[in-house]
């Protein structure tokens, strides 16, 4: 909790979210849950640039001085660490513990971390909804320059294959794999991934078709496959921004999607009634400028955790 500081205002109603957390309890009502996954392992393995792993404490720093506009409560669930190597290990003792938050009613917002997060994270949710006797219809919408699709079986998992294992478990599960990847680079992706995201059916748009004037098009899109889902699984890694808004991860994206693209789309999903569970991940601090990166994380966690109502700016009142 020390990482929790911030000013104080003396006028009333003036308070921020360094004075709202709480260390997570047993028997806590829900609320918003903050869970730091400090591994970066995946991005090594992945031969990308490390530093991701101090990502969480970076976002905490951020988060702690703005102002609390929330109603639900907010706790501290400390981090989930990976031993040297140990990226298995990890990202299975990140899906025990993701499972008792949601079994608990809380909203988990994981701070990643390397990307390798989302497979830890999307294990979690399905630890907690296999106990049902239908399939879940998990959506995974993932805001990424990359498919992150690379294939398990010709190198190490990584932060480049955690989608193509979750694809690997729904199949041995017979769930329907239902996902979504939004700001896909060319620049970034092998013509063998854009193939593999098309027999495995996912669902993705190019960064050149996300602009303000696609934008009618693109909540549309995301409506036709959100109503397709019962419960929806977000993660946004900060490289699908452009590099002038995200300089502090491992592979700053040329061209990338602005937020003023993103954030729509995000209080669309916010406000769909069927998010579980976000992460974000690749925040790098040692590559950041005066904490843009860090910043631009901060007010995404800030905006998915609002309440609908309290959104003045959301798509349905522009």
């Amino acid at each position: 909790m020390e990482c929790w500081t911030g000013r104080h205002d003396p006028e009333a109603n003036s308070l921020r979210w360094h004075q709202k957390i709480q260390p997570v309890q047993p028997d806590s009502p829900p609320g918003i849950a903050l869970l730091g996954f400090p591994c970066d392992a995946g991005v090594q393995r992945n031969q990308g640039r490390r530093g991701a792993a101090l990502g969480p404490q970076a976002l905490r720093q951020q988060l702690g001085n703005l102002p609390w506009l929330q109603t639900a409560p907010l706790y501290e669930c400390g981090d989930i660490l990976c031993e040297q190597d140990n990226l298995e290990q990890a990202q299975a003792d990140l899906a025990d513990h993701l499972a008792q938050l949601l079994n608990q009613g809380h909203l988990p917002i994981l701070l990643g971390g390397g990307h390798e997060i989302a497979f830890g994270s999307w294990s979690g949710l399905a630890k907690h909804l296999g106990a049902s006797p239908d399939k879940p219809r998990i959506g995974i919408i993932n805001f990424d320059a990359h498919f992150d699709l690379r294939d398990p079986h010709c190198q190490p998992t990584s932060s480049g294959t955690p989608f193509a294992q979750i694809a690997e478990v729904c199949t041995h599960h017979q769930w329907k794999f239902q996902y979504a990847c939004l700001g896909v680079s060319r620049m970034s992706n092998t013509p063998a991934l854009f193939a593999r995201a098309k027999t495995l059916g996912a669902y993705f748009e190019e960064d050149l078709q996300m602009t303000l004037w696609h934008l009618p098009e693109l909540h549309q899109r995301l409506q036709d496959f959100i109503n397709q889902c019962d419960h929806l699984y977000l993660t946004i890694d900060l490289d699908v921004f452009p590099a002038a808004q995200a300089p502090g991860v491992s592979a700053p994206a040329a061209r990338g999607v602005s937020l003023e693209v993103i954030e729509p789309l995000l209080i669309q999903i916010r406000d769909s009634g069927k998010l579980r569970l976000m992460d974000l991940a690749e925040l790098n601090p040692g590559l950041d400028i005066d904490a843009h990166t860090a910043r631009l994380g901060a007010r995404l966690i800030h905006q998915m955790t609002l309440n609908p109502a309290a959104n003045e700016s959301s798509i349905t009142e522009q």
